[in-house]
């Protein structure tokens, strides 16, 4: 006869998740909780709280991650479950913090059940994933997977002058660099999917196999400024004519390379920007993203190619990468046991890949890691309109601990 199910208290997650929205809850119940803000400050002391308070030992490191270790019996390396507290501005009230909490309520379950661990568990909260005070994000993993260099990070201003270092001795997590997460059995991160697949699909639960590799471009188009009234249209050297034709290029050459490539262009700067002027210079972005190399190496030889396609107006094409990333792969081991443990517990589920970037994929490169998403209202997120329902959230956090606990007895 199977054994019945261990599985998380709900209501209290539910309720949790509420308090943690205090800090920082906009006017339309959203969050902006900056990082090393003073909301940040408020929510990581309230987490170490709820966290002594089970008899966690937390420890800080020197750029402000928290580690709330409940101990095994074994002094082996522990298995970590965590996400991040900060936000965007005006964001959402699920957006990492499910990730942390998720962890803690896994901890307060065992707890609860008096569960002896042989192994320790660490919750995990890592500083400034989002970036939108201090740029990059992920800047704290990045900077423990050595991705990122430290004291360049801690020189990083915000839009007011002050740097992280500053910011960090403010809020009062300066910790010590020996606290860093250095080892650990496996990382396990719990999020909000922040698209739409899983609510179009009736899905409860994704289980992520990789962080999609991708590639960022600036092209950036040169032409002559004239008078708009006086200069022919055939003597024109017209900078966003120019650039509305490689745009049109982009979508007919992109569109059908692969249904799973998406590509964006977010940003476009035109110069001078005046209605009576010929624009001479104009700027945007290009990114595209896909889990296969062979795509995204197709994208940026399209992208460097841009110039040479007779679509310039008689203007200068530069295109110039900005940064790029290859496809994270997580552990197949925690992968299979993320699916095992949603199957066993009836929910619904797909394995998927993540379009954006998270904390795991940096920390994939120092302990095996895997990611589970939870469906996103609308695919809403990164706005204040971002929902996961209670029930849903409740389930993420019941395939994490049974996950847990699987990984416990091995």
């Amino acid at each position: 006869m199977q054994r019945q199910k261990l599985l998380i208290n709900g209501e209290r997650l539910k309720n949790e998740l509420e308090r943690f929205a205090r800090f920082g809850r906009t006017e339309n119940n959203g969050v902006t909780r900056l990082a090393l803000s003073d909301e940040d400050r408020l929510a990581r002391d309230f987490f170490r709280s709820c966290c002594e308070e089970l008899g966690l030992n937390v420890k800080v490191d020197d750029m402000g991650c928290m580690y709330a270790t409940l101990e095994g019996a074994e002094n082996k390396a522990p298995i970590l479950i965590g996400s991040h507290l900060d936000s965007v501005k005006k964001g959402g009230r699920f957006d990492g913090v499910l990730g942390v909490l998720a962890g803690l309520e896994v901890v307060r379950t065992l707890v609860d059940n008096n569960i002896k661990l042989q192994i320790p568990i660490t919750l995990v909260n890592f500083t400034n994933e989002e970036g939108a005070r201090f740029e990059p994000s992920m800047m704290a993993s990045g900077v423990l997977s050595g991705k990122f260099d430290k004291n360049v990070m801690l020189r990083k201003k915000d839009a007011a002058g002050i740097t992280f270092e500053e910011a960090l001795k403010e809020i009062g997590y300066e910790g010590e660099v020996e606290n860093r997460l250095n080892e650990g059995s496996a990382f396990l991160e719990l999020h909000i999917e922040q698209g739409p697949i899983l609510e179009k699909e009736a899905l409860s639960v994704g289980v992520v196999e990789c962080v999609v590799g991708m590639a960022c471009y600036d092209i950036e188009i040169t032409g002559e400024s004239d008078h708009a009234g006086t200069t022919p249209m055939s003597m024109r050297k017209d900078a966003l004519f120019a650039a509305n034709n490689l745009i049109n290029e982009i979508r007919r050459v992109l569109g059908p390379l692969d249904e799973e490539l998406v590509f964006t262009i977010g940003r476009v700067n035109v110069y001078p920007s005046i209605h009576t002027v010929i624009p001479n210079k104009v700027v945007f972005s290009l990114e595209a993203r896909h889990k296969n190399p062979e795509i995204v190496k197709t994208f940026k030889e399209f992208v460097e190619d841009l110039p040479n396609r007779g679509l310039n107006e008689g203007c200068e094409v530069k295109t110039t990468k900005l940064w790029e990333r290859d496809t994270v792969w997580f552990d197949t081991e925690i992968v299979n046991q993320l699916e095992k443990s949603a199957l066993s517990l009836g929910y619904s589920n797909k394995r998927m890949v993540s379009g954006a970037g998270h904390d795991a994929q940096f920390i994939a490169s120092l302990v095996p890691a895997a990611m589970l998403f939870v469906p996103s209202y609308n695919g809403k997120s990164h706005c204040e309109e971002e929902l996961t329902s209670w029930e849903e959230c409740e389930k993420g956090v019941n395939v994490l601990l049974d996950t847990v606990l699987a990984l416990l007895s091995k």
